[in-house]
């Protein structure tokens, strides 16, 4: 199948892990992700229902090799001192959008040029979003996820 890429918007809150946690709770529940197990390339005796809970889904050994190709994929942000690794978020730094992309401030507008941002596979990124006064406004995540 190939990785994905996936990218959300949700609404600013300082506390980026919390925001990826709830995102990642609400992609599960609506079942926005790629289920392996219940795709239509199983013939449909085969197929299985999709798991009640995260820990269900992450227990299932195809799920840990072709992923969910979503948030789902992505599991903690990381800190400013953390090296990125699988399964992690790594925000934008202030310094890094500077370099960049010329400014502290990303806003929606910026989005378009996000391939400058060094990336790998199964690593998420994400950057705050601002208005034109430069208030924050959303959390942007993205990556690319999957086999």
């Amino acid at each position: 199948m190939g990785a994905s890429e996936w990218d959300y918007y949700v609404p600013y809150q300082e506390d980026l892990e919390a925001a990826l946690q709830q995102l990642r709770r609400q992609v599960f529940d609506a079942g926005n992700y790629f289920w392996v197990n219940g795709g239509g390339w199983r013939p449909e005796e085969d197929r299985e229902p999709r798991p009640r809970t995260l820990e269900e889904l992450w227990q299932d050994e195809l799920v840990r090799e072709a992923g969910t190709h979503s948030i789902l994929d992505v599991v903690q942000v990381l800190g400013p001192d953390d090296t990125p690794d699988y399964n992690t978020v790594e925000p934008v730094s202030a310094e890094e959008a500077r370099e960049l992309l010329g400014t502290d401030k990303l806003t929606r507008a910026h989005v378009k040029d996000f391939d400058v941002f060094p990336r790998s596979r199964w690593v998420g990124r994400c950057a705050v979003l601002h208005d034109e006064e430069g208030r924050p406004q959303e959390i942007c995540f993205w990556g690319h996820s999957g086999d």
